[in-house]
């Protein structure tokens, strides 16, 4: 009978042979997740959030990331707030650490009340959320352990 010899490798030598980017995730004192991203070129702050369907930035932030907004018919709720106008950008670069995707579209909203909660749980305000959206096209995956946001290393641009 023949011995079949295991390799113990971790998550991230595992991800990273099959092509994936990491990204740090800060643990905020609300207990979520917070990353550095870049709009057009801009960097921002914000939160990681998978029950959050969609990226968004701040509405009062176009400008700042050079975003080109148009109406939408769609309303946004989330952290207690419901029916909720918002506009909408598309076209629009997102670079998350090495990960990139060039046709974005990207929902934009009133955020105080979000940064309201994060302030009165002193933590520092965002600029925007990374959602579900974001996650499913760089397929990935938290490493809840090591605080660490894996994107599958490609520049999508579908």
């Amino acid at each position: 009978m023949q011995r079949i010899k295991y390799f113990k490798m971790s998550l991230k030598d595992y991800l990273l042979k099959k092509d994936y980017h990491y990204i740090n995730l800060k643990s905020t004192k609300t207990n979520h997740f917070e990353l550095k991203a870049k709009i057009n070129g801009v960097k921002g702050s914000f939160i990681l959030d998978t029950g959050a369907s969609n990226t968004c930035v701040g509405i009062d932030l176009a400008a700042h990331f050079k975003l080109d907004v148009a109406d939408s018919d769609t309303k946004a709720a989330g952290a207690g707030a419901i029916d909720m106008e918002t506009k909408q950008a598309l076209e629009v670069k997102i670079q998350i650490g090495k990960w990139s995707y060039l046709d974005l579209h990207l929902v934009l909203f009133d955020l105080s009340h979000v940064n309201t909660a994060l302030i009165n749980h002193k933590a520092k305000p965002v600029d925007g959320i990374i959602g579900a959206d974001i996650l499913k096209k760089g397929k990935a995956i938290i490493d809840y352990k090591k605080n660490r946001l894996y994107l599958k290393k490609k520049i999508f641009l579908y």
